[in-house]
């Protein structure tokens, strides 16, 4: 889906209105594939496009899901996405600049003055992915993944190893009270 920012003037008094199904599958597989492992299914896209002063701004919101990698095992977690965009496209900077002091998403459009809204719902959609997402097996609780000489702990485990390790042998005690007495 692209727009031309001189078409979209026909839009100032009425917004225009898209419901489109989109398919990113081989975009977001072609750009972002350190991230995601599967993007098959098609996002349900609603959008509002308004013309405003030489602007554009885009209300849209998008529905659907993505296969990502576990964080901690790399295994396919199943991620449903649900949210949704608010940006501005303008063509100088200093309508860019005006936009920044507001602290809105704005973006400056190429001499072409072309919106690729394609792209902008795929960078969206990659923005949702959370650092750290769990299969729901690992959520649960089920057994950390582990190998030769290392494995993965919980932070409970880990605290309960330093508390372990902070017990001193009872031959040793004596020394510690001498540390102790020479301390004062």
């Amino acid at each position: 889906m692209k727009w031309v920012l001189r078409e979209l003037s026909d839009y100032k008094n009425k917004p225009l209105y898209v419901s489109e199904k989109m398919d990113l599958s081989q975009d977001i597989m072609e750009r972002y594939s350190k991230y995601v492992i599967s993007a098959n299914d098609k996002f349900s896209v609603d959008a509002y496009v308004f013309y405003d002063n030489g602007n554009a701004i885009v209300n849209a919101h998008v529905r659907g899901n993505i296969v990502v990698p576990s964080s901690r095992s790399l295994t396919p977690v199943d991620l449903p996405l649900d949210f949704k965009i608010d940006e501005v496209y303008v063509d100088t900077k200093a309508q860019l600049k005006k936009y920044e002091e507001e602290d809105e998403a704005a973006f400056l459009l190429d001499d072409d003055g072309v919106i690729d809204f394609d792209k902008s719902v795929a960078d969206n959609i990659i923005l949702q992915i959370p650092m750290h997402i769990l299969s729901p097996d690992e959520k649960n609780g089920s057994e950390m993944p582990k190998g030769n000489d290392w494995e993965v702990i919980s932070e409970e485990e880990y605290d309960n190893q330093k508390t372990d390790n902070k017990k001193v042998d009872p031959r040793l005690a004596k020394l510690k009270d001498l540390l102790n007495d020479s301390d004062k």
